[in-house]
């Protein structure tokens, strides 16, 4: 861990919301004049598109194998664990990024599927900010939790969560639901063996549980709403956090365990800028100390 260059790291499987808290981060970083070098996840695939599709096909011939991009094998994961570090240090680090879509890939000259060349990170960054499968990542590969000042979780229930990646990968991959559970299912030994642990290293979690019936995601119509459920923010130490000031701001909110807090599934944005504006500023009063 570092306290002169802050490694924030957000961790979630594909499709579980990340990507809202990644732009919670961001108006936090904006409204108090931070410069945030970010990394994705996908940027830290072992291989493109296309070499990947080849592995899978090749694991799909084994019986009782599995892989997936999951996988730690799938992963540079020391590479992931040395970036955290040398940020840590010095503030600085290789980047590149994993281009998703032809359009994305236009302003590289390249297609989509495949890995932009490393480059130096921002000279000027003040904080290093992930958002991928492994930011909590401990494994014989690598411990990335290690170098990791503040580390979230994001993990709505699994029902939710393939409700959510059924809809993404159909709407627009253009997947049928017989090519999403195929995926689902080869990634669920994955994701039992080197997800989920990571949401026990977490710092703060944010589980949110709709409340309608997803009994069946696989026939859902569609995803429920935020004001269709309810966030469960657990915080790994409670010391600190002032809880009365969160239940009296966020309406309808409550305690149920000394330290987790539920709140309406619309207020999770306003929830996160409440509980981590004073932990950046913490981190980054550290930094300048």
């Amino acid at each position: 861990m570092s306290r002169k260059y802050p490694v924030i790291a957000i961790t979630g499987s594909s499709g579980a919301g990340t990507t809202t808290v990644m732009n919670s981060f961001q108006h936090i970083f904006r409204r108090d004049g931070i410069c945030a070098q970010v990394i994705e996840g996908d940027s830290m695939h072992r291989y493109e598109r296309r070499e990947m599709d080849a592995e899978l096909e090749k694991y799909n011939k084994i019986p009782g194998s599995y892989f997936s991009h999951f996988s730690p094998s799938a992963n540079l994961l020391p590479e992931l664990a040395d970036t955290f570090r040398s940020f840590g240090e010095s503030g600085r680090c290789k980047v590149r990024k994993y281009i998703h879509t032809d359009e994305e890939g236009s302003a590289y000259g390249q297609k989509a599927g495949t890995l932009t060349p490393w480059r130096d990170s921002d000279p000027e960054a003040d904080v290093l900010f992930y958002e991928g499968l492994h930011g909590g990542y401990v494994g014989p590969e690598a411990n990335v939790a290690e170098h990791v000042d503040l580390l979230v979780g994001v993990v709505p229930i699994i029902n939710l969560e393939w409700i959510q990646k059924m809809h993404r990968d159909r709407k627009m991959r253009g997947y049928s639901s017989e090519a999403v559970v195929d995926i689902i299912l080869r990634r669920m030994p994955d994701y039992i063996h080197h997800i989920c642990p990571q949401f026990s290293r977490t710092h703060v979690n944010f589980q949110r549980v709709p409340t309608v019936d997803t009994s069946n995601p696989f026939i859902a119509k569609d995803i429920p709403s935020p004001d269709e459920s309810m966030v469960v923010i657990r915080f790994a130490n409670p010391k600190g956090i002032d809880f009365p000031y969160l239940l009296n701001m966020l309406h309808d909110s409550m305690m149920t365990r000394p330290n987790t807090l539920v709140v309406p599934g619309g207020k999770m944005g306003l929830a996160m800028q409440l509980i981590f504006t004073p932990m950046i500023q913490r981190l980054m009063n550290l930094r300048h100390g």
